[in-house]
């Protein structure tokens, strides 16, 4: 067997995975599974300890790795799991010697390598020729939080906010686009606030335009969740490039103003709506996604609906919904909470509010023009992140297709032609 890489979580995440099958190769590990796990929910966390059981049963002579965040915000608790030969933090997962066939056969107590990663001040550009089972590739921008929501672990698993620099950016991207792919998508813990700990303090919105003007053969970027009120006059003016990919996915959390101020988010209700309008006039055809909790502590049913209306009101198509889950140490854990039932049932609810919004997506669509993204699964995507169905054609190529209907997942249509 291999390096087997067991990711959970993020978009960050996906492309961290690929970074760390290729230093474990590089350190001489082998027959391995490296399980990167996540800590945003409870749920999180108890996926990756079965995912630990699952792959002792199924690899008995592996050896077991968990890094990620949440071995970074629970590294004792996973260190004493009996099937896990070894926990590396956030800090040291990206590096080869942290694979070294020799730091096995540790003691219990030294099995756990986890540093406190809050000193952490730099993030490292790893250069990548690709992602497996992936026809999109991530790249990392950015990484870490400086901001403390009352409900998020992160910043604990992450440490501060830090950038790559622009030109390692630029490199890695044309590397990619060199090796075949058609789209990038930049990804972090928090890219918009990327920049002011690097020379010359860029934005987000000057990294986009340092991309699109030193990489013109890249023919789609996308940008992953952003927090809003963190957007930059440089990414407003880079939203008319069409290379830029009209779907923006939105770090909201709540539509209601108070729950808002309770999270210690920095941004309103009307600032959002505010900044969803804003981008719909310089790009018309722009769509938008959103991360939303349900169930907050002392959320009433008044303040939910204020969520619930905010999807319709900003015609919000991507909805991320998830019941609010307390997370040991942050103060949200220590307010009023509310029912986990009430919680779970006002997340199908902002689910079924985004699905709605998502099939007039798809109807105003019939009959468009649409360059699509082919994937391996037999859907592709269109520039507004629409699955389209695919049947029979090769992975990875961009095709032009005309829109005809509707399927339960998204759109059909017939190819005009591949890219040229």
């Amino acid at each position: 067997m291999a390096i087997q890489t067991i990711t959970f979580g993020c978009r960050l995440n996906a492309y961290e995975g690929e970074v760390m099958r290729k230093e474990a190769e590089k350190a001489g590990l082998d027959n391995a599974v490296i399980i990167n796990s996540c800590a945003v929910t409870a749920e999180a966390v108890k996926q990756a300890r079965q995912a630990v059981r699952k792959a002792r049963r199924d690899h008995p002579e592996a050896r077991i790795i968990v890094t990620g965040c949440a071995a970074q915000t629970e590294a004792r608790s996973f260190g004493d799991m009996a099937e896990v030969d070894l926990v590396i933090g956030n800090q040291d997962k990206l590096r080869a010697e942290s694979y070294a066939p020799m730091v096995f056969g540790l003691t219990l107590n030294d099995k756990v390598q986890v540093n406190d990663i809050a000193n952490v001040r730099e993030t490292a550009g790893h250069l990548i020729e690709g992602m497996d089972g992936h026809t999109r590739a991530f790249v990392q921008v950015q990484n870490g939080c400086d901001h403390r929501c009352t409900f998020c672990i992160i910043p604990y698993g992450r440490g501060p906010s830090r950038s790559v620099p622009m030109g390692l950016v630029v490199e890695q991207i044309r590397k990619l686009v060199g090796n075949g792919y058609a789209e990038v998508v930049l990804t972090g813990v928090d890219i918009t606030s990327y920049g002011p700990d690097l020379p010359g303090s860029p934005t987000l919105g000057t990294l986009i335009q340092a991309i699109l003007r030193h990489v013109p053969d890249l023919p789609r970027l996308r940008i992953s969740s952003i927090d809003s009120i963190e957007a930059d006059p440089a990414l407003y003016e880079a939203v008319s490039d069409p290379r830029l990919m009209p779907h923006l996915h939105l770090s909201l959390q709540s539509g209601d103003d108070m729950i808002l101020k309770r999270m210690k988010r920095r941004h309103s209700r009307e600032d959002a709506l505010g900044v969803i309008a804003k981008l719909r006039r310089l790009r018309p055809n722009m769509v938008f996604g959103a991360d939303i909790i349900a169930g907050f502590p002392t959320e009433t049913e008044a303040m939910f609906d204020n969520s619930l209306s905010f999807i319709a009101e900003a015609k919000l198509t991507y909805i991320h919904a998830f019941p609010y889950s307390p997370r040991p140490g942050t103060p949200a854990a220590r307010m009023p909470q509310v029912g986990k039932a009430i919680a779970r049932q006002r997340a199908a609810q902002l689910r079924e509010a985004g699905e709605r919004q998502f099939s007039a997506l798809c109807d105003s669509r019939i009959g468009a023009v649409e360059s699509v993204l082919v994937e391996r699964n037999g859907l592709g995507r269109t520039e507004q992140f629409v699955p389209v169905h695919v049947p029979d054609l090769e992975a990875g190529q961009l095709v032009t297709m005309a829109i005809t209907g509707r399927r339960a997942e998204g759109l059909t249509g017939e190819t005009i032609r591949a890219a040229a």
